[in-house]
Formats: C-alpha cells, structure tokens, sequence
C-alpha cells in the first residue's frame, strides 16, 4: 500500500468507481488500482466492506473508505490543496449533496437500469422517467459550464461517469439523449475534454458489450 499510502478497490464498468477515479485524477493522487472479480471478491474488498461487500472502496494508510459519494466527499476533505470539489457555503454544498443523491436514486438506481434490461411496459416507464429525470439535471445545469459553476465539482464527477453507460441505454431504449437533453450531453462533452475524465471512463461500446454478456448471462432482458 504504498504511493501515499491509497489503495482503490474497483471495476472497470462501476460508475461508482469511475466517480472515485475521477476525484483522485483531478486531485492528482497517485494509488495503487486493484481491479474486482465482482463473481468472486477478494478477501481484502470483504475484509475492508463488510457490511456491502461493494466496490469502490479506497483505502487510505490502511483504512477503509465506501460508498462512492462518500469516496469523493472523503478525496475531496483528505486533500483539500488542489481542485476543490464540494463548495465551501454551507448552502452550496447542500443543494450539491441534494443533487448527487438525486442521480444515485434516478439515472444510477435500480429503477433506471429497467432502460436496458427490460423489455415492453416495464421498459417504456423507465426509459419516460429517465428521461425526465435527465430534463430535471439539465434544469439544474441551466447555462452554466459545469454543475460546479466554472469548474468541475462534486455534482460533475458523479453523474459524468454515465456518460459511459449512455449508449447502453440508448440502443437497449431506442432514444437519443442527445436529442432530449442536448445541454446536458454537450455539458458531458466538455467534461470529457479533461484528462481526469477521459483517462477514467471506458469506451462506451465496450460497455454495450459488457450489457449484453450480462443480459445473455442472466436473462435480464426477460425481468
């Protein structure tokens, strides 16, 4: 465990990780990345997450770190010297909180991923109110050039990581996002354009094809 004592438990698909891998980018901490079999975890992820038993978690100087909102929360408090993520007003950061927790439960949840594994009714009620809920983010975003004002923040580097998993949903959805929230893929764009995110997001057909192993594999698109 060393290169300053951080370790990230992690899979390459898991916005949640990417979330985490972002926040250390834009704080330039080097780690040690320790890719997850999530079919077959490893004793130090169950060892340092055993109440989820989830990746990502990072471990600093020993220490266990879960949850990815917490994860980027803890980056931001642990190295304050570069790249501030959270804003310092009291209200800022709230309303930012507010919003992270907003995409955990509307474009991350379980009820989202209904767009791509699912078919029929089922799949037409997601997609309406993933559509909906992506209209309310570009409400929120508004003219601005991030959810963080003129710079990245925290908002930013929790939803920017499904930008990875959009052309899942569209494919699997038959929609363009881009064509129902053009501010906010043009807002994806843009982040895109940092190395913190570009280096720390896959490709979006390889993710697809991901989906669809994962689809073949278990039957999801009969749930």
């Amino acid at each position: 465990m060393e290169k300053e004592g951080v370790v990230l438990l992690d899979f390459w698909a898991s916005p949640f990780g990417m979330r985490a891998r972002i926040a250390l980018a834009e704080k330039g901490i080097k780690y040690e990345h320790r890719e997850e079999n999530l079919g077959n975890k490893t004793d130090l992820l169950l060892k340092m997450n055993p109440v989820h038993k989830q990746i990502p978690v990072l471990i600093h100087k020993g220490k266990p770190v879960c949850e990815s909102l917490v994860v980027v929360q803890y980056i931001d408090e642990a190295w304050p010297h570069k790249s501030p993520l959270l804003p310092p007003h009291p209200y800022q950061r709230a309303t930012a909180t507010f919003w992270a927790h907003f995409v955990d439960n509307k474009i991350c949840g379980l009820e989202s991923r209904k767009v791509w594994t699912t078919k029929g009714e089922k799949q037409e009620a997601a997609k309406k109110e993933f559509i909906q809920s992506l209209k309310l983010l570009e409400g929120e975003l508004g003219n601005k050039a991030y959810f963080g004002g003129e710079n990245l923040g925290y908002v930013d580097v929790v939803l920017v990581p499904m930008y990875s998993w959009f052309y899942t949903y569209e494919k699997c959805g038959n929609f363009s996002i881009e064509a129902e929230c053009p501010k906010l893929m043009a807002w994806a764009k843009r982040c895109l354009e940092r190395e913190s995110v570009s280096q720390s997001l896959p490709d979006q057909e390889k993710i697809y094809e991901y989906a669809l192993h994962l689809i073949e594999l278990f039957g999801l698109s009969e749930v």
